[in-house]
């Protein structure tokens, strides 16, 4: 982990020494620039991830109707869902593949801009600073909306769950989000409050697509 915490602060200071040169020194540019080029590296990754998702929503009905028809005959349930995901053209693991390799990297990058060492001018728009928390509480809040649109999305387009699991994805994860985002860096909550808009739009992109 400290390999990818390592590149991701020398790809932050190789963005902002070339921001630098073109007369925008300032660390917010580079932090949203390095967002929005890691974003489009992982973008076949996201694609497949949320379309196998959205595959596994389309098949719910489906899925229900077999796990109702043989509930007493898990043998049968098991067979017969497994037609069902070759006859769809669907892996029900395939959407846990690439976020299980794109976990490793989004925790480098937290790791990496969370302890990143400023060596310049750290003001960014309304803030003194991005290496401390944001006084305003405005990022904090942007997190947590952001979180919550992009949660709400996700639920409408992959099987989270009903009830109580349901509400706690949907809800209760954007609060605690807006909540740890107080103390953080205002340099690593605008990472996050970026990835999540860039994260919206994809998601839109690729529900509209298909």
């Amino acid at each position: 982990m400290d390999f990818l915490s390592n590149l991701v602060q020398q790809a932050l200071t190789i963005i902002y020494n070339t921001l630098s040169g073109m007369g925008f020194a300032n660390y917010g540019i580079a932090i949203i620039v390095l967002t929005v080029l890691i974003k489009l590296a992982l973008h076949p990754l996201t694609v497949k991830q949320m379309t196998s998702m959205k595959k596994m929503t389309d098949i719910q009905p489906k899925m229900k109707e077999l796990q109702e028809r043989y509930k007493d005959d898990k043998d049968r349930l098991n067979f017969e869902l497994a037609n069902l995901y070759k006859k769809e053209g669907v892996n029900p693991l395939s959407g846990c593949l690439p976020l299980l390799i794109q976990m490793p990297i989004m925790i480098g990058i937290f790791y990496g801009i969370r302890d990143f060492q400023y060596v310049g001018p750290t003001n960014f728009l309304w803030l003194e600073s991005i290496a401390n928390p944001d006084p305003t509480y405005i990022l904090p809040i942007l997190s947590a909306l952001t979180t919550l649109i992009s949660s709400k999305q996700m639920s409408g387009s992959a099987p989270m769950g009903g009830g109580a699991n349901g509400f706690l994805m949907t809800y209760g994860m954007p609060v605690f989000i807006g909540y740890i985002s107080i103390d953080f860096p205002a340099g690593l909550v605008l990472y996050w409050v970026v990835m999540n808009i860039m994260q919206i739009a994809q998601q839109a992109m690729i529900s509209k697509s298909n």
